[in-house]
């Protein structure tokens, strides 16, 4: 890949389903051995958060509020935090966004580009008779446009529906109905889908078209051009006062049975978006920072956009797909520093080999961070091996908002570890019953209520709402976990993934790290399959990594090796060997697909399936 300019210097200028199963008051033997696995301690630099227990004890999120701008009686913006007032604090020609297109085109925008944009974006939106907390989608691919509208849709007051670049009609059909979107900002290329199902929409009143010519759309329709809609429109606008309580976002997630769930965020979302890119992506004036999570799902929207921008850093985005070879020299020539990538994509990368990696220079990297689904230990070891630098796992969820748990850069890191929680975070492992567990016991993962990105609501949905909050004064995550003396927290599994084999309770997470520890497994997936003996059996799906070659032996020779990294009751009695895993592109493996299809039980949603 190669880019056609380098940047100058970044500094210029200054589904959660209730388990009716109980789990076990003590860890069993092959989660305590993961409690001895190996501390990395090593970060290059002085970390922004230095004394982890005294932060801890002494911090409030009352006292963040100050990082924030606010207007008059306590007012705020998400989008003013994340642009406008760079305007006035030095970094208004500094640049704010890379952009490299999938034909390797850089464009850059300053921070002063995307506040004359966005404010055009608003004018226009309010010409089509936008208001206050009216829902506008986007359904973008990676350019420009995107950010640009993103903060334009906030400074208005109107609420942001991100949508994944990939969904098909019916997974857009869902969401825009739910939401009764009134506003839709899409591409020539994407369009044929939304035109499937625009007769099912009838809250929809307006298409804008980003890059499509007047001639070719239907007036008849309500389809603009966004080139003509904001040639027209003024560069000033004065960016709406909203009620912290005022939604910023809503997001759907993808639904196991059913329907997608719309979660609802506000804009007090900004102080946990600014405060954890601060202390968990470690984040600062002179970073070029590369989130490659596509900002129609949570991570790419909290720390793709809002977070890092509320800092005044500088962001990446590729539109492009995965490549081990452009990804390290997208890397080397934009000299990105802080990399925040998925557990999915760093396997990839170790199974394309470390030769690709000693190819380039990758010099300018100081801090990698990993989010989707659990870190294997195996990949933070070979990110040390490779990299030089530890890979920094965290805990979070779309319902949260903002990173929770986390391997922060104060703190050593162990491999297969969530980390410690964050200041402010007080997170806990309870029986069924809400009573806090001892350290080394198998429980439900709960967090305290309260935290400022925390969900508000699920849209026009209190019931599914309420379930987060089934066990009083906490918010339940839906995944087991548990706590180490240390305060380090361990994911086991979703509580609806957790096989019970034999009387025993296995974690697939656990299982998956274990396969890839041996080198011919490239990738893993574990379920638990139905045996009349057991109760259930461990079933592995696995990808061989390239010049494997498959056969009975290596089967039994993986089983072994699992059996003796775990316990006899922990091995998968069963071995697929497949060419891929269904996953998605924000990185988790979609264990419930591999077990719909062994099963032949019907699949749910799958518009969060990656294109293979």
């Amino acid at each position: 890949m190669k880019v056609s300019e380098k940047p100058e210097k970044a500094s210029q200028g200054g589904s959660t389903k209730d388990s009716k199963s109980k789990v076990p008051s003590k860890a069993s033997s092959h989660v305590q051995h993961m409690s001895k696995r190996e501390v990395i301690k090593k970060f290059p630099v002085k970390a922004n958060l230095e004394d982890y227990a005294t932060t801890y004890a002494a911090f409030s999120w009352e006292s963040a509020r100050s990082e924030l701008a606010y207007f008059a009686g306590g007012k705020i913006n998400a989008a003013y935090n994340a642009v406008d007032r760079h305007m006035n604090d030095g970094r208004r020609n500094k640049v704010a966004l890379y952009s490299v297109d999938s034909n390797n085109n850089l464009e850059k925008l300053t921070f002063q580009d995307l506040y004359y944009l966005s404010n055009q974006m608003s004018n226009a939106l309010q010409s089509l008779g936008v208001e206050k907390g009216d829902r506008v989608f986007f359904f973008l691919p990676r350019i420009p446009e995107l950010y640009v509208t993103t903060i334009a849709i906030a400074k208005v007051g109107a609420v942001a529906g991100p949508l994944f670049s990939a969904f098909g009609p019916d997974a857009l059909c869902d969401r825009l109905q739910d939401s009764q979107a009134r506003v839709i900002v899409t591409t020539p290329a994407l369009k044929p889908k939304l035109d499937e199902i625009r007769d099912q929409l009838p809250d929809l009143e307006h298409v804008i078209v980003v890059g499509g010519s007047q001639h070719s759309l239907k007036a008849t329709a309500g389809e603009l051009s966004y080139e003509e809609l904001l040639e027209g429109a003024s560069q000033y606008f004065e960016c709406t006062q909203m009620d912290p309580e005022d939604p910023l976002y809503l997001l759907y997630t993808s639904g196991t049975t059913g329907k997608p769930k719309g979660v609802v965020h506000v804009h007090n979302d900004i102080i946990g978006h600014h405060m954890t890119s601060k202390w968990v992506l470690d984040l600062r004036e002179d970073d070029i920072y590369w989130c490659t999570a596509d900002p129609g799902w949570v991570t790419g929207t909290v720390y793709g956009i809002f977070g890092p921008w509320s800092l005044g850093t500088s962001v990446v985005t590729y539109e492009g797909r995965f490549d081990a070879v452009d990804w390290y020299e997208l890397i080397d020539r934009l000299r990105v520093t802080v990399w925040y990538t998925a557990p999915t994509a760093l396997r990839m990368l170790m199974k394309a080999g470390d030769e690709v990696v000693f190819e380039h220079s990758l010099q300018s990297l100081r801090h990698i961070l990993s989010v989707g689904e659990p870190l294997n230990p195996e990949v933070v070891r070979w990110g040390m091996k490779v990299f030089g630098l530890p890979i920094h796992d965290n805990w979070w969820q779309t319902e949260t908002g903002m990173q929770l748990i986390a391997n922060l850069p104060c703190l050593p890191v162990k491999p297969g570890s969530m980390g410690k929680p964050l200041p402010g975070i007080q997170a806990s492992v309870v029986d069924d019953h809400g009573v806090e567990l001892a350290p080394g016991q198998l429980g439900r993962l709960v967090v305290r209520p309260g935290w400022p990105a925390m969900l508000r609501t699920i849209w026009k949905n209190q019931p599914k709402f309420d379930e987060y909050f089934r066990i009083p004064g906490w918010y339940f995550s839906g995944d087991n976990a548990w706590k180490d003396e240390e305060g380090y927290f361990w994911f086991v599994g979703r509580a609806d993934d957790v096989i019970n084999t034999a009387g025993h309770r296995v974690g697939p997470f656990e299982v998956e790290s274990a396969l890839i520890e041996h080198p011919a497994v490239a990738e893993a997936g574990v379920i638990g399959k139905p045996d009349k003996e057991r109760g259930e059996i461990i079933k592995a799906f696995i990808v061989l990594n390239k010049g494997v070659n498959a056969g009975e032996e290596l089967i039994e020779e993986i089983k072994e090796f699992t059996k003796k990294q775990l316990a006899a009751h922990a091995y998968p009695r069963e071995i697929e060997i497949r060419d891929s895993l269904p996953k998605t592109r924000s990185g988790k493996i979609m264990r419930r697909l591999l077990k719909a299809w062994e099963l032949g039980l019907p699949t749910g949603d799958t518009s969060s399936l990656e294109e293979e």
